[in-house]
Order: structure tokens, then C-alpha cells, then sequence
């Protein structure tokens, strides 16, 4: 006698919330808009709105995305054994089509109600989270995080380009501040939780090159971070307000992240250090966004 597959309960809005991981949409939607509200020009609110709703379900799409093809490795992970893919309260059909859905609604509807150039940019920064990031570099290399850190720095141009309609150079740089931001917090976090991804097959760069060395690279990808974070100051894209609020929080920044790189530590260590680096690097991306508009409207008087 054959038994029929028990069917799963169909999942709940909280299900499908938690695929966007709204966590990290949190960050993603409010450097979008930052570099939208740091722009020269204006955007109708109604038209800024709508950018701002593309770019917060283009980042819930990716993450949906992420979390289809990972369901098999987030069963085995502590932390995201409570998801809904592996704990069992969605199939994973469901959550392709919502990722697809998500995604292909948002590029299309920043296309049509805003402008082609930061429908493109969407587009791409979706397409490498899930293809370059998820689905080629995350289960191959320890430079995972480095190539694909890139997918979380594209939200400051989609929202520039969202008021301008193309990119300049204090964009490219915020860009490149996320970018080179993304490996010492991601690395500070890996260091924690190298063995969920060692038991998972993740090739982190705790697991692959050992403590020592992920140390080593938290303390050199923090110089060109901290480079990028202050660069637009003394080049005139930004005025003293963003300077000063950048070169505290980087020298902050700094400190935390060699206070890791050159300390020794044993598998018994509490990793306090590590824990403080990866939460303050979240504050500090808040406050340092937030000081770019703060310069913008407080200097400039909000006018374009």
C-alpha cells in the first residue's frame, strides 16, 4: 500500500515576508534612498516613492531568489534552519514564483513610472545577487563575499539614477563604500558562525583560510573602505557635515576592525570583538548615509 506525500499547509504573509529578509531590505531601501534624496535634482514624491517601493521589492525578490536555491544548506545552518523553505511551511515552487514575480514587477514598474536607467541598474543588481552571488561564487570560492558584495552596493545608484536619470562620480563612490564595506562586516559575522558554514560546505574564508587570515583581510579591506568613505569630501562632492560625520565614524570603524584583525583568539573565545565590529558595521552605514543627505539638504537648503 503506497502512502500519499503529506501536502504542506499553505504559508501564511509572515512566510512570504520573511523570504524578502526584511532585515536586510531595511539597509538596502534606505542607502536607495539616500542616494536619491542626495541627488542635485528633485523627484516628484509620488515618482520617488515608487522608486524607493522598486528597490525594496527588487532586494525582497533577491531574497527570495536566495532562499530557493538555498533551501538545502539553510536546513543544515542553525541560523536559517527557522526560515520557511527549510522549516517546512512553504515548497520551493512557491517561493520561485514569488521571487520571479517580485522581480520582474519591480524592473518593470521602475521602467515605466520612473526612468530606463535605474530599471537597468535594478535589474542588474538583482541578477547578480541571485546568478553571480547565490548560484556561481557562494558555494565555489572564498571570495564569495568579495565579487558578490557587490549586489548590496547597488541601491545608492538606482536611487541617484531614480532622480537624475544616469550616475556620477558620488554615487560610484558611495558604491564603492558598500563594496569594500561588505567583506569585514560579512567576515566578522563568518568568524562566529564558521561552523554552521563548515558544516553546511560554504567555502567562507573562516572555514577555507582559517581564523588568521580572515583576521588579516578584515584589517586590509578596511584601508580602501575607509578611503572611499572620506574621498568625497576633499574632492568637493560633499561638504564638511558628511566629512566630519565620515572620518569619525570610519576612524570608529578602523579601530573595531583592527582591534580584530590583530587579535589571537582560541575556539573558546566569545568572539566579542567580532560580534561588536559586524553590529557597529550596520550603524555605521545608517549613520554615514544619513550624513550624506544631511550634508545635501542642510548645506544646499534641500534646494536642487
Amino acid at each position: 500500500m503506497s502512502t500519499a506525500t503529506p501536502l504542506l499547509p499553505p504559508a501564511d504573509w509572515r512566510d512570504f515576508l520573511a523570504l524578502t529578509k526584511p532585515r536586510v531590505m531595511t539597509l538596502v531601501v534606505f542607502t536607495g534612498l539616500c542616494g536619491m534624496l542626495a541627488a542635485p535634482v528633485g523627484i516628484h514624491p509620488v515618482l520617488g516613492f515608487t522608486a524607493i517601493l522598486c528597490i525594496a521589492l527588487g532586494a525582497g525578490a533577491a531574497g527570495a531568489l536566495n532562499q530557493w536555491y538555498e533551501a538545502d544548506i539553510d536546513a543544515i545552518m542553525r541560523r536559517t534552519q527557522k526560515r520557511p523553505l527549510p522549516a517546512g511551511r512553504m515548497d520551493r515552487q512557491s517561493a520561485l514564483h514569488f521571487g520571479v514575480g517580485l522581480a520582474s514587477f519591480s524592473v518593470i514598474l521602475m521602467f515605466v513610472a520612473v526612468n530606463w536607467t535605474a530599471a537597468a541598474i535594478l535589474a542588474v543588481s538583482i541578477l547578480f545577487y541571485v546568478l553571480i552571488y547565490t548560484v556561481w561564487l557562494k558555494r565555489r570560492t572564498p571570495q564569495n563575499i568579495v565579487i558578490g558584495g557587490a549586489a548590496g552596493a547597488f541601491p545608492p545608484l538606482i536611487g541617484w539614477a531614480a532622480a537624475t536619470g544616469q550616475v556620477a562620480l558620488l554615487p560610484f563612490l558611495m558604491f564603492m563604500l558598500v563594496f569594500l564595506w561588505t567583506p569585514p562586516h560579512f567576515w566578522a559575522l563568518a568568524l562566529f558562525v564558521k561552523t554552521d558554514y563548515a558544516n553546511a560546505g560554504v567555502p567562507m574564508l573562516p572555514v577555507v583560510a582559517g581564523e588568521r587570515a580572515t583576521r588579516t583581510q578584515i584589517g586590509l579591506y578596511t584601508i580602501p573602505m575607509a578611503v572611499a568613505a572620506v574621498l568625497p569630501w576633499p574632492l568637493g562632492l560633499t561638504g564638511a557635515i558628511y566629512g566630519w560625520t565620515a572620518s569619525l565614524t570610519t576612524a570608529v570603524f578602523a579601530l573595531f576592525a583592527a582591534h580584530v584583525a590583530l587579535r589571537h583568539t582560541g575556539a573558546e573565545d566569545k568572539m566579542t570583538p567580532e560580534k561588536r565590529l559586524f553590529s557597529y558595521s550596520i550603524l555605521y552605514l545608517f549613520v554615514i548615509f544619513g550624513a550624506l543627505v544631511a550634508d545635501r539638504w542642510l548645506l544646499a537648503g534641500g534646494s536642487a
